[in-house]
């Protein structure tokens, strides 16, 4: 809203009584019911506001178990409008009530423009944070918006692809298509654009399952950004938990955002692809005590955000703010109201959206009970007992920024995890840092020491080895520092753990050479990735060889750095055709997809084993074998006949039988493939060797020559 267009007519007649639910505004042809939670509040308002930006104040006379309410006939879907509420200020006690800042309903299905960073944002005095602010902040706020929830899903259905059968892309809404010459240009950076046969054509081919978008949920820029003329990309700072974000709809934002995203999953279910989002309902952007005022923290500071003093109910608030995100706040995920909030939210967007799961950002966070981490909490019950929930796809990220967050191989099913220390062992291995063969396999195999214990499958391990947060796949191979002096912190932010290697030179270059073995090294990571048990999530991009320029934590750049260059000239097609291939062996045959944990031992009498580890000499794996610290390469047989898992009419399954070789080493190996009674004869189907390529026969007893840094794939023939 610009600042000039704003004015006041001041308050008008009491509204009807209405009702407390549902929260946020519920638009009928009659009249639109207002809700608000505010228990600690002595008044609240509803605001609505014309085209030009003139308020008219409604008082909420109503109050019913802490939440006001009212019914105002004659608003229609389109208006804009926002809560105030008076009641005590009392920093110290985490009350912050301020009549004289417009708040965002943390109801609110859609939103309208953005935040303009003034003073008047803030509740408090700038410089004096005990003495409450009377700047009206309504010129430069966002606006809720009231929604009709009307769309024509036609035949659309979840997909419910099982896990072992899913592949994840992690895109960003913008920067999947900002760049794309096939995307119209006005929908390019939008949903619209996301929805086109551009994008979905090319993620079906490729052979995705399931995109992940970061972040959707309304989202602002934290001020200290704004200040350095920079934006939030990634959009981990959200302030609505119901409403898509305004500035990714190409069909306006005072409520058409809503209908765009539901085309876009209409789309993209028609096209055989998942819808995850991203969420962040571990903390908001109104950061910590000197953030802004915009939602929650006019209407319930004391009850939402967690405080460092907090020792339980009824204990007094103190001010400071306790904080294991890194951003400021926590909320209080225990909290009654955060509680519903989290889980309405959740069902709103699979019951009306038809999203088809969820990754849960920073999720060792929400489970804390009175700050210590607490599998049996009240969020993890619920969504694990909703009948809606407790049906998609629910994924943690099994840590937050403490020391006790993380969790890793902890949480219950039916959840699965990110699984951090598969991403750092495979960067390892191929690096030459690994920490022993035996990990690695581990790794390979499906995770059994985080995961099996408690019952959970292969599944249960998101494996990744890049994602947003770090260096793209390409900067991983070239790039041993990080290049984040346009982030505007001195190069001070982003891990120094990259676990990177430039292979002999730092940055882009035009060494034919040096760009090989980078490409090639790329490739044996995605095969790696692609080929491993557990379910594969790949960075939107790096089947491309897409490059942040050395940049690991691009989360301000909303620019060429983070964008797909979706031109041929510069993409890493080989790598691209070596990843479309292992995706497409994953998805051809159940051999490399398993559901049940390898036993090492026959699925029945007399027959192979259905896993074994073989040393390059040809015999099985040692004991000392194992604990050979020169050992770069290991061979990886996967028996297809028959598999341990049954069919879905409990027949028994067979599949092709596979030989996996992994050599990390700069030396070339001496392959011996062994004699035995099962499999005779293979044919090389994944190759990085280009002395060794697809279509090359092998025969028991034989001896073959792997490249150095390279991985062969050979399936029985």
């Amino acid at each position: 809203m610009t600042p000039g267009l704003w004015r006041t007519r001041g308050e008008r007649a009491p509204v009807w009584p209405g009702q407390n639910w549902p929260l946020g505004a519920t638009w009928s042809a009659e009249a639109t019911n207002f809700a608000v939670h505010a228990p600690r509040a002595t008044a609240a308002w509803v605001c609505l506001f014309d085209d030009d930006g003139v308020e008219e104040r409604h008082r909420l006379t109503e109050q019913t178990l802490g939440i006001w309410h009212g019914a105002i006939p004659g608003v229609r879907p389109g208006t804009a409008y926002g809560f105030r509420a008076a009641g005590p200020w009392d920093p110290e006690q985490g009350l912050r009530f301020n009549m004289n800042k417009l708040l965002l309903d943390p109801f609110a299905k859609a939103v309208s423009g953005g935040l303009t960073v003034d003073p008047a944002i803030f509740g408090y005095v700038t410089g004096e944070p005990e003495r409450m602010s009377r700047a009206d902040s309504a010129p430069y706020v966002p606006r809720s918006i009231v929604v009709d929830d009307q769309f024509d899903w036609g035949e659309d259905q979840p997909l419910r692809y099982r896990w072992r059968d899913s592949v994840i892309y992690e895109l960003h809404v913008k920067g999947m298509t900002a760049l794309h010459d096939r995307v119209p240009e006005e929908l390019r950076g939008t949903y619209a654009g996301l929805a086109t046969p551009a994008v979905t054509d090319y993620l079906r081919d490729f052979g995705i399952t399931a995109v992940e978008l970061l972040p959707v949920h309304q989202f602002v820029s934290e001020p200290a950004l704004v200040e350095l003329g920079l934006t939030n990309y990634w959009g981990y700072n959200s302030i609505g938990y119901f409403a898509p974000h305004n500035a990714y709809a190409a069909s306006g934002d005072r409520g058409e955002q809503v209908t765009e995203f539901k085309q876009m999953v209409k789309a993209f279910h028609e096209a055989g692809l998942e819808v995850i989002l991203d969420v962040v309902y571990n903390h908001t952007a109104e950061a910590g005590a000197l953030g802004p005022t915009l939602s929650f923290r006019g209407l319930d500071d004391r009850g939402f955000y967690c405080r460092a003093g907090d020792a339980g109910p009824g204990a007094p608030a103190q001010d400071t703010y306790w904080d294991v995100t890194g951003c400021g706040n926590t909320v209080d995920a225990s909290n009654p109201f955060a509680l519903r909030l989290i889980l309405d939210s959740l069902r709103y967007w699979v019951t009306e959206m038809h999203v088809d799961g969820f990754r849960f950002d920073l999720m060792s966070a929400l489970t804390r009970v009175h700050h210590r981490v607490d599998m049996d909490n009240h969020l993890l019950m619920g969504i694990g007992q909703d009948p809606v929930l407790r049906h998609v796809k629910l994924i943690a990220e099994p840590w937050d920024a403490s020391m006790d967050g993380y969790r890793v191989g902890e949480f219950p099913p039916p959840w699965v995890e990110w699984n951090d220390q598969y991403r750092d062992e495979i960067r390892d291995f191929w690096r030459n840092h690994s920490s022993g063969i035996r990990t690695v396999a581990t790794r390979l195999a499906g995770s059994s020491d985080l995961y099996l214990d408690d019952g959970r499958s292969p599944y249960a391990s998101i494996n990744f080895v890049t994602a947003h947060d770090g260096f793209t796949m390409r900067d991983l191979v070239s790039y041993e520092q990080k290049r984040n002096e346009a982030n505007g912190e001195d190069n001070r932010d982003g891990t120094d753990n990259n676990r990177s290697w430039n292979h002999g030179a730092e940055g882009e270059t035009d060494d034919p050479a040096l760009l090989a073995v980078r490409r090639r090294q790329a490739a044996n990571m995605m095969a790696t990735l692609c080929l491993s048990n557990g379910v594969p999530m790949i960075t939107a991009g790096d089947e491309r060889g897409r490059t942040q320029r050395g940049n690991n934590n691009a989360y301000a750049q909303d620019n060429e750095v983070s964008w797909i260059d979706w031109r041929p000239d510069d993409a890493w097609l080989d790598v691209y055709e070596i990843t479309k291939t292992a995706l497409r062996l994953r998805r051809e045959h159940p051999a490399l997809r398993q559901r049940h944990w390898f036993e090492g031992r026959p699925t029945i009498r007399g027959g192979a084993k259905d896993l074994a580890w073989l040393h390059p000499s040809g015999r099985e794996m040692t004991g000392d074998d194992w604990h050979d610290p020169n050992l770069r390469a290991i061979g990886m047989f996967v028996s297809g006949d028959p598999l341990r898992a049954p069919g879905p009419r409990g027949e028994q399954e067979v599949d092709r039988s596979f030989m996996l070789w992994f050599n990390s080493d700069w030396h070339p190996q001496k392959i011996a493939m062994p004699e035995n009674d099962w499999v005779q004869a293979g044919e090389v189907v994944l190759s990085t060797d280009v002395e060794l390529p697809v279509g090359t026969h092998i025969k028991a007893g034989d001896g073959l020559s792997i490249g150095r840094r390279t991985v062969v794939v050979l399936r029985e023939a």
